[in-house]
């Protein structure tokens, strides 16, 4: 067995534990904990396939930004754990049903079969100086630069639908004008009053 081959077996492991524990842990926080370790173990494997460029987006912006995400709405939220722990007995059969079939179909449709070594070859290897980041934006700008610019259009017309839909006015919000506060003074805001002292 080889370097490789062992490093990609113990990624692999890690893997299924850390996604067994994202579903079987009752606390949300625990959950979200594991599923960082999980997208960390498959950048790994990413970089292993020679995908350098996957495995840092896959860290970058699923652990750096989608995951503290998640961490910071489930701590501010109030969630109830004894629900949590009340439905997880009752739909585990009904999970583990579920998960038996995903794997079912997954080893009939990317098994041995259809994806094996006897289907595909194993791919050459490139040589030290090869940059996948380098060969991946070649390709996105040249062959796919129209659809490239229509997605980045797309998403520029999202945001600022997102934005005019926060920004909208509603009859029923307070609104306070910035430049209005900005504007006053102490003396609009507060008056002294002279009282005399009052004996006990």
């Amino acid at each position: 067995m080889t370097l490789e081959l062992l490093i990609f077996y113990a990624l692999s492991a890690v893997i299924i534990v850390a996604a067994t524990m994202v579903v079987t842990r009752r606390n949300p926080v625990h959950s979200a904990l594991f599923l960082i370790l999980a997208f960390f173990a498959c950048s790994g494997i990413w970089l292993l396939a020679e995908a350098e460029f996957l495995a840092i987006v896959l860290v970058l912006v699923y652990v750096g930004a989608v995951m503290v995400l998640f961490l910071f709405v489930l701590m501010m939220l109030d969630i109830d754990l004894a629900v949590l722990r009340a439905g997880f007995i009752k739909m585990l059969p009904l999970g583990v049903i579920m998960a038996i079939a995903m794997a079912a179909e997954l080893i009939l449709i990317v098994g041995p079969d259809n994806f094996g070594l006897e289907q595909y070859a194993a791919p050459a290897r490139h040589a030290a100086d090869y940059s996948n980041t380098q060969e991946l934006g070649s390709v996105l700008y040249t062959v796919y630069m129209y659809p490239f610019e229509i997605a980045a259009v797309i998403l520029l017309v999202a945001i600022i639908a997102a934005i005019g839909l926060t920004m909208r006015k509603r009859p029923d919000n307070k609104y306070l004008d910035p430049a209005t506060q900005v504007v006053i003074k102490r003396d609009d805001r507060v008056r002294m009053v002279s009282m005399d002292a009052e004996k006990g």
